[in-house]
């Protein structure tokens, strides 16, 4: 098959939604075949005419450029919710020959409408004012919706949205494929849980305020109170050093280290000299560091939320906690931290799950999907 794959995101490798679209499409590619990858830089050249709307923009021009080369392409793949143009252009466009679009949904934007309508109220959500919530619903949910509601087939990536898709916006369960994402093979190390040394945490992610970044710094601080020697890596944070740095007491400042930017090739090695994953985050989809993380065998402490409860299972390969409680958070780290024996057994569960979700594995469920899209909208148009 012949297949366009889109995203209204940067190119680089080592952002979430780049890593998805590249691995994808390489796995297609070993599949035998053809894909096309397009992101943000290939159809906006500049800043948008208007940044508040940029998301419309690009949807319309993505659109219009999908017409244009529509004869090069048996599928298209749009990540949400970019996809909304071409699925109503496909409706109107009289000549019936536009390819088939698949969405691609990352996460539903109730969940953040949830979570951060209540961070808001405690005073921690930073742009979740009643104007920016409004906002919210008005122009970002109907977005997802019509994105939703015009594709010929869905592929979310983790299981609330799967249900979601069915329970609020009826589309039906033949048309809804979860598939969640995968992991690289260079993630899969042989980690060593060495005792009698300083323990060292791990925190991946953008600085942002949904990923618990409160909840992060208050239980690392009450940590660090009764562990002296531990420290925290805030790494890929997209933030400079002085301004995460400012976030901790002066007393623990020097006890955490801050990498804003990191290749995707030194990955692995960051993984490899940390104990302790810990992602205390409000909303995801499905966080690539997190799958990233349990393959290179690290014990894992993460929120009982979204598509961070389909792949951790509490006691078994990491170790839930509810959201937005730093307490809890800190005593599950606690445990993880007194105990060589659970990271042991936590890390190694972690990395056998991740065994099992390659992907290659993501391809292969693609390719079934793609072709069953393929095949509908030939059986549509057949004279």
């Amino acid at each position: 098959m012949r297949i366009a794959i889109a995203a209204p995101a940067p190119r680089q490798k080592e952002g979430g939604v780049a890593n998805v679209v590249y691995n994808t499409a390489e796995g297609l590619r070993r599949r035998g075949h053809e894909v096309t990858c397009v992101f943000r830089e290939d159809v906006l050249e500049g800043p948008a005419i208007i940044p508040r709307f940029e998301a419309i923009q690009f949807a319309w021009l993505l659109a219009a450029l999908l017409r244009k080369r529509r004869r090069e392409f048996d599928v298209v793949n749009v990540h949400a919710p970019a996809g909304f143009a071409y699925g109503f252009l496909k409706r109107w466009w009289t000549a019936g020959d536009l390819p088939p679009y698949v969405m691609l949904l990352h996460g539903i934007e109730e969940r953040r409408n949830h979570a951060m309508s209540r961070e808001a109220r405690k005073g921690r959500a930073w742009h979740f004012s009643w104007k920016n919530q409004l906002w919210q619903r008005v122009y970002n949910m109907r977005l997802y919706r019509w994105s939703i509601e015009t594709a010929d087939y869905a592929v979310v990536i983790n299981r609330e949205s799967w249900s979601m898709l069915q329970l609020k916006y009826g589309r039906d369960a033949g048309r809804v494929w979860y598939i969640p994402n995968g992991v690289e093979p260079q993630f899969f190390l042989e980690h060593e849980y060495e005792q009698g040394r300083p323990l060292r945490l791990l925190f991946a992610g953008t600085w942002l305020d949904h990923k618990g970044v409160y909840y992060l710094r208050s239980g690392f601080e009450s940590l660090a109170k009764i562990h002296p020697e531990l420290r925290l890596t805030i790494a890929g944070c997209a933030a400079d050093v002085e301004s995460v740095k400012q976030w901790f007491s002066p007393e623990f400042r020097n006890r955490v280290d801050v990498l804003p930017s990191v290749p995707r090739a030194e990955m692995p090695a960051v993984y490899a000299r940390h104990d302790i994953f810990v992602f205390p985050s409000l909303m995801e989809g499905l966080p690539i560091v997190l799958l990233e993380a349990m393959a290179a065998g690290m014990p894992v402490v993460t929120t009982e939320t979204c598509g961070m409860m389909d792949f951790v299972e509490d006691e078994r390969n990491g170790l839930l906690v509810k959201p937005a409680d730093a307490k809890e958070f800190a005593s599950a780290v606690e445990r993880l931290v007194e105990s060589a024996e659970l990271r042991l057994r936590l890390g190694r569960a972690a990395q056998e799950t991740m065994k099992r979700h390659t992907w290659e594995d993501v391809a292969e469920q693609f390719e079934n999907v793609f072709a069953l899209a393929v095949a509908e909208q030939k059986e549509q148009t057949r004279p």
